[in-house]
């Protein structure tokens, strides 16, 4: 049901004129920074970001926004920007609880490589040897017909998204669909509907982004280490790294510092999206624990797991990862397909749960190839540079529409502003 909460109309002009602004701000900015600037001050740094993080919630745009830079040496940066509620009536801060939703997927995929460097299960293990429903896996084929695979799914094919499961149109989406997935009370359940489906490619041949994947390894989580997936990120992980603020829900005494998540109404206007979790801020996001899309957190708590990662498995002098599992879990692991890239851009690879920027040029971003990270759908966004030893962590809440008047990306302008902010000494 939409809320009215008395929020004057978007304006399209008004909002334009103003990431207009910030844009034309971007592109002045960079050929001083490009040539760098010795005498800046670390006050004036990052004052290009925050302008435009400022741009970006006014004129009834965002309704806030959280982001924070870190790099090794030298202090931390984080801005706010806007409220907490559509209504604006509470100030945002720093340690605001966002929906992260595909962001998910990074933490899921270090929890399996956690189980791989404890030598319980192998990246190329058949996945039918933990979670014997997909021992009888078929591929449909174009005349209807179904046939044995020509490999096994493997552990490694669900990190890359390799796996052959069904995304897109036809005949094999249309038995996905039918077989209600995310109506699964938990994801045994969700696992047990999934493998009944037939695969649309055989593994290992294509990249094809899907949540099932992810899915599929939280199970695989729960079967090998006899743990709930929430269990085992809570005791593994969020504990451990001090990520108080993560996890499938928010408990009561926390869910006033829930954003609220907007999209934009057929009227024009900004509403609250659909589903528990925008009527009941904290509320679970699914009927399961979904380890593609399940999670909330805060900037603070994500940068935790990032530098975990940056550090090569090491964070605070605690080893979580094997260095040289964290290196593959970096590395583009596509380079055999036939299109050895992902279905977004030829530019960008993929490793184990996250994406790997090839030629980061070509897709309009700054600064050298192995950037890596990930995107959730409620615009929410990670980077990591190795080259750079830095982070930088976007928190907004809004579902985006494929319509005139939507709000703008954020993504492209907040990395190509990192960038320069890193490079400006």
């Amino acid at each position: 049901m939409q809320r009215d909460t008395g929020r004057r109309p978007i304006a399209g002009a008004r909002r334009g004129v103003a990431w207009a602004a910030a844009l034309a701000l971007l592109a002045a900015i960079a050929p001083v920074w490009a040539g760098g600037d010795a005498a800046a001050s670390q006050a004036t740094r990052w004052q290009p970001l925050d302008r435009f993080l400022d741009a970006a919630v006014a004129d009834a745009g965002y309704v806030g926004v959280v982001a924070t830079v870190w790099q090794d040496g030298r202090p931390p940066h984080t801005h706010v920007a806007g409220h907490l509620d559509l209504a604006q009536r509470r100030p945002i801060r720093a340690d605001a609880i966002f929906r992260i939703y595909s962001m998910t997927k990074p933490v899921v995929s270090v929890a399996v490589l956690m189980l791989c460097d404890d030598g319980r299960i192998g990246l190329d293990d058949d996945i039918a040897r933990h979670l014997p429903e997909f021992a009888d896996l078929r591929v449909l084929q174009a005349d209807g017909t179904r046939r044995a695979p020509a490999r096994a799914l493997t552990i490694r094919h669900l990190l890359t998204h390799t796996s052959g499961i069904a995304i897109g149109d036809g005949p094999v989406l249309q038995l996905r669909e039918a077989a209600d997935l995310h109506g699964a009370p938990d994801l045994a359940g969700y696992v047990q509907r999934l493998a009944a489906l037939p695969l649309q490619h055989d593994p290992g041949t294509t990249f094809a982004y899907d949540g099932a994947a992810t899915e599929v390894l939280a199970r695989l989580v729960e079967v090998v280490s006899g743990q709930s997936l929430d269990t085992f990120l809570r005791t593994r992980l969020f504990q451990p790294l001090d990520m108080p603020d993560t996890g499938f829900s928010v408990p009561a005494e926390a869910r006033g510092r829930v954003v609220d998540i907007t999209t934009l109404g057929d009227d024009g206007r900004l509403r609250l999206a659909d589903g528990p979790s925008a009527t009941t801020p904290g509320a679970s996001l699914n009927p399961y624990t979904s380890g593609a899309g399940g999670l909330y957190s805060t900037a603070a708590d994500y940068l935790r797991l990032c530098r975990m990662l940056l550090g090569g498995g090491v964070l605070d002098g605690r080893r979580y990862l094997r260095e040289e599992t964290v290196a593959a879990m970096l590395r583009n692991q596509l380079g055999h397909l036939a299109q050895p890239h992902t279905q977004f851009s030829p530019a960008e690879g993929f490793g184990l749960g996250l994406a790997v920027q090839l030629d980061p040029a070509a897709r309009g971003r700054l600064g050298a190839p192995g950037q890596v990270g990930w995107s959730g759908a409620a615009s929410t966004h990670f980077v990591i540079d190795p080259s750079q030893h830095a982070i930088a962590i976007l928190l907004a809440q809004h579902l985006p529409r494929e319509v005139p008047g939507d709000l703008p990306r954020l993504a492209t302008p907040f990395y190509n502003l990192v960038q320069q902010g890193l490079s400006h000494d």
